[in-house]
């Protein structure tokens, strides 16, 4: 039996290496029943929603973390998006006739990944994974092999029903991990997609790595939640002059911002755009439909 939504932690105890063990099944779940998505892209999803819960693991701020990946495919667009509460959100952009049996690098096509950091203090950081290799977690895996020099192995795989990942690393700056890592990456390349996607972690670990001294830490909760709201649906809206917004409601009568990731919408009439402009901090309150 799988666990249940949760980001795990693992401790080695003599090596220079760390791992992570990522399932997600209501929060997975709770995104796919928002959006009418073909398998293909429902499980092109689940990947991408474990690939962004494993890299979250190395976020030590408040903040969020993205994963886009962009190409030339039938797919224009996968995002998904975690933050330091563990709250994830997805979706999909994709037009024709898609392959039931197609990978996410076969949707994608020629294109890349787009790995945005975003902390609410400080600076923004984006990393550029080329998609080169056969699968999600080759590229990633890549990305952290050219990029941050860190040995790297990543597993990723969803079906219909979850998502689930696992990461082992060589840790930065540590001492005896390269003289280690080969032993434990020739152990972590035996794991099959279907002991991911059902075994829990404490007999997933011990599959692998009973011969090593190495323990789970306690759980961190993951759920699937929106962040979207008034306030930032405003922000976006002050790209705009204040006449060209006055200008479709004098057209429409209302505006209305709509969140592509939850169906939430915000509605701002004339009051509420004299309102932004006059004291940008403060947007008044209208009601938010579901």
């Amino acid at each position: 039996m799988s666990n249940p939504d949760q980001i795990q932690r693992i401790l080695f105890d003599d090596l220079d290496i760390r791992g992570v063990l990522v399932g997600l099944d209501k929060t997975y779940q709770d995104i796919l029943a928002l959006h009418e998505y073909p398998p293909a892209i429902r499980n092109a999803l689940g990947e991408m929603l474990a690939a962004v819960a494993l890299l979250s693991t190395t976020l030590k701020f408040e903040g969020r973390l993205l994963l886009q990946a962009q190409g030339s495919g039938n797919v224009s667009a996968l995002m998904v998006e975690v933050n330091n509460k563990r709250q994830c959100r997805g979706i999909a952009r994709y037009e024709g006739k898609i392959d039931d049996n197609a990978s996410i690098i076969d949707l994608i096509g020629d294109g890349h990944l787009v790995i945005t950091i975003e902390p609410e203090t400080g600076q923004r950081y984006q990393g550029i994974v080329p998609l080169e290799k056969t699968t999600l977690g080759d590229c990633l895996t890549d990305y952290f092999i050219r990029s941050e020099q860190l040995p790297t192995q990543i597993h990723l795989v969803a079906d219909e029903n979850r998502a689930a990942g696992f990461l082992l690393q060589v840790m930065p700056a540590a001492g005896t991990a390269e003289n280690d890592w080969g032993h434990i990456e020739q152990i972590g390349a035996t794991l099959k997609a279907e002991e991911l996607l059902t075994l829990d972690n404490e007999t997933l670990l011990f599959r692998l790595f009973h011969q090593e001294k190495c323990r789970l830490y306690e759980p961190d909760s993951v759920e699937f939640k929106c962040d979207c709201s008034r306030e930032r649906s405003a922000n976006t809206l002050l790209f705009m002059t204040q006449d060209e917004l006055l200008e479709i409601i004098e057209k429409q009568g209302l505006i209305d911002v709509g969140c592509q990731f939850c169906h939430a919408h915000y509605t701002f009439d004339e009051t509420d755009i004299r309102a932004m402009f006059s004291d940008s901090a403060h947007v008044p309150k209208s009601d938010q439909i579901h």
